[in-house]
């Protein structure tokens, strides 16, 4: 009788695929945040590696969500991924692997590791994810229940030793057969001839060992050693002994390596043992083992750092959010991220107010930024201009907005910006009758309509009031979300324009007693009571400038992102009303967006470190948004321009303000007059 010996089993090695720990990160941001509750993975192994390599069970890239395919035996798996790197190093690792344990035992007692053996392979994934410097601590268990003596078998035979030729091809057929139904784990093998060798699948136990007097209990062994079984071995004994306690005292075991060298398939090297099997306690109290070794061959964690081996631009990509996905974690978790960084932003206006917009768009994640203005840069923008540097101003100065592009993506490489130069038509600002000229124009309000079309949010970010005329016009026929920001010396404003209803929506909105629906709300020029004109002629070189205290355009460009955002995320986007309730009753009025209120305007006052919210109505005679204007617009379209561009007076008579300011006091209409009213209304 061949001696019986303590059987070693060679345990797995965890093989973690790059892509597996992108797809964590994605589903820690995304999707789990401060969920620290047991996730299902699955991992795979095979019994095919060729000689020296160790026992491998992998994780890939889709271990959240499919099964492995082909003949890849299936192993489920539980993720514990720890919010902080102290929850990882103290959670009781002993019980985590008897509780493991203790599955798996419950599976064999009550029949569903015999209807599913797969359950017998399970492991363990502790983690900590590190997403800011992309490092991941982990370590992996393989749970395998341990009777109280050691299993032995006799010395290992090769699978040629016991099977001829014709029965080791009849078994490749029926394992192969076996794949198909994904049973391939843990199988029963008959040989009672050359001809007749018979693969069946675990439950059908009962009577294939009634059936037939020679037969393996079969498992795939992804062990490659030439004496020793693969860790999977372990429980399934376990399930065996269980299942035929009484019945079999010793069972022939098949180790199934199924290996192709040099384009030839063969089993032959597979494994064939006689193992006791082992007495099981009659309260199935049972040890459990397989913790991972680290490198070192100690037990202990590993790390992976994928900071130096990720590219920098996808470094990048994945990073540039991570403030905004935390604060979903806790504080706004309904917030619609997706629709911020979608939001394709024209920035007319590169300077001051365009720098500083820009960068908060960009910290908001909006991918899409166009900057446009019709200047170079200067030697005194930079210390202003948060997105120059002295190199741009150098040998007539870089255009400002290729510059500004190209340093938001020097910032970052992802985003989608875009700079050129255009000149924006003016009212009040005649155009010559020269063929080159009136072709420039037209161009110029060509490229203008096509930016504007091209866009979903609209940023007036000029330093003249007239140049926000013509881009108010086309935005409200064209019916986009318009943020204007405008400064003086200690005073800014920032307001969104009504975006235009139609009549279906007019009959579905409503505003409440102080409340302004969106659609009615006014542009810019609804509080003028004169068009805009000329406001750079005749003046002095600080009337010409935007002059305004440094922190102006800081404050007053982030006010505008922010307004931006909290539209977007208000239920009715552009069509959100505008409070008119007192500045006190603000502080405790309810929220309709997850950002808290959507005002219409924010009017900051610097010298007093103070701010109003006013709401008000479109202007009838509004000489940029009213329907006259529109209908002008849309149906004449450049001819109305020109006559605008070359008559100061068009506007103000087609819209009846000249009827308007002849029944006004003269007092009142100089108070209110181009001259002496500053970029703020």
């Amino acid at each position: 009788m061949a001696e019986f010996r303590a059987l070693l089993f060679a345990p797995f090695s965890s093989v973690v695929d790059t892509g597996f720990w992108h797809e964590l990160s994605r589903r820690k941001l995304d999707v789990y945040a401060l969920d620290d509750k047991p996730k299902p993975l699955n991992g795979s192994y095979a019994n095919r590696d060729p000689a020296g390599l160790p026992s491998r069970l992998s994780v890939d890239y889709d271990a959240f969500e499919r099964l492995p395919s082909g003949c890849n035996c299936v192993s489920h798996g539980t993720l514990l991924n720890m919010n902080t790197p102290d929850a990882f190093k103290s959670a009781d690792k002993s019980q985590l692997l008897n509780d493991a344990g203790k599955r798996i035992w419950e599976s064999i007692t009550s029949g569903d590791a015999v209807k599913n053996p797969g359950v017998l392979n399970q492991f363990l994934l502790l983690s900590f994810a590190d997403l800011k410097k992309y490092h991941f601590l982990y370590w992996f268990a393989f749970p395998a229940l341990c009777p109280e003596e050691p299993i032995v078998a006799n010395e290992a035979q090769s699978l040629d030793s016991v099977l001829s030729v014709p029965q080791m091809g009849l078994l490749q057929s029926g394992w192969d057969t076996l794949c198909t139904t994904n049973d391939q784990n843990f199988f029963l093998v008959s040989y009672e001839s050359d001809s007749d060798v018979r693969v069946a699948p675990l439950r059908d136990w009962e009577a294939f060992t009634k059936d037939h007097s020679r037969f393996f209990v079969g498992f795939s062994d992804p062990c490659t050693l030439e004496k020793n079984p693969g860790w999977p071995l372990r429980n399934y004994l376990v399930l065996l002994a269980h299942i035929w306690k009484g019945k079999f005292d010793s069972i022939d075991v098949l180790c199934y390596r199924d290996r192709t060298l040099q384009g030839v398939r063969s089993s032959s090297h597979s494994l064939v043992l006689k193992v006791k099997l082992p007495t099981l306690p009659s309260d199935g109290n049972l040890k459990c083992v397989g913790w991972e070794k680290n490198k070192k061959q100690k037990l202990g964690p590993r790390i992976v750092d994928l900071s130096s081996s990720m590219d920098p631009s996808r470094l990048a990509e994945s990073a540039v959010d991570l403030n905004l996905k935390l604060m979903r974690w806790r504080i706004i978790p309904n917030i619609d991220l997706d629709l911020v960084a979608g939001t394709k932003c024209l920035l007319l206006g590169s300077g001051t107010l365009g720098c500083n917009v820009a960068r908060c768009l960009m910290g908001w994640g909006v991918r899409t930024i166009t900057l446009v203005d019709n200047s170079r840069v200067s030697y005194s923008n930079p210390v202003r201009q948060s997105l120059f540097v002295f190199d741009d101003c150098v040998e007539g100065g870089k255009p400002k907005g290729q510059a500004a592009a190209e340093a938001l993506q020097k910032i970052f490489p992802g985003i989608n910006a875009s700079g050129l130069t255009l000149s924006i038509p003016m009212p009040g600002h005649s155009v010559s009758s020269a063929e080159g000229e009136m072709e420039r124009v037209k161009k110029s309000v060509k490229k203008l309509e096509e930016l504007i079309d091209a866009h979903d949010a609209i940023f007036l970010l000029m330093d003249t009031r007239e140049s926000r005329w013509l881009p108010t016009v086309i935005a409200s026929a064209k019916r986009k979300l318009v943020i204007n920001c405008a400064l003086g010396f200690d005073t800014f404003l920032v307001m969104r324009h009504g975006v235009r209803a139609d009549s279906a929506e007019k009959a579905s909105a409503s505003g409440g007693e102080s409340r302004i629906p969106g659609s009615d709300l006014g542009c810019y020029f609804c509080n003028d009571v004169v068009a805009p004109g000329d406001s750079t002629k005749d003046r002095t070189l600080d009337q010409q400038c935007t002059v305004s205290r440094p922190g102006m355009s800081m404050m007053a460009g982030a006010l505008a992102v922010e307004l931006l955002v909290s539209v977007l995320q208000h239920p009715q986007k552009g069509a959100a009303c505008g409070d008119t309730t007192a500045r006190e009753a603000h502080l405790e009025a309810e929220f309709e967006s997850a950002l808290g209120l959507v005002p219409h305007q924010i009017r900051g006052f610097l010298s007093r470190f103070y701010s109003v919210m006013p709401a008000s109505l479109a202007f009838d005679k509004c000489t940029a948004c009213s329907e006259l204007i529109l209908s002008k617009y849309l149906n004449d379209g450049f001819d109305f321009l020109l006559k605008a561009f070359n008559s100061p007076t068009f506007l103000e008579e087609l819209t009846g303000l000249d009827r308007l300011l002849a029944d006004t006091v003269d007092d009142e209409i100089w108070a209110l007059s181009d001259e002496e009213d500053s970029d703020v209304n």
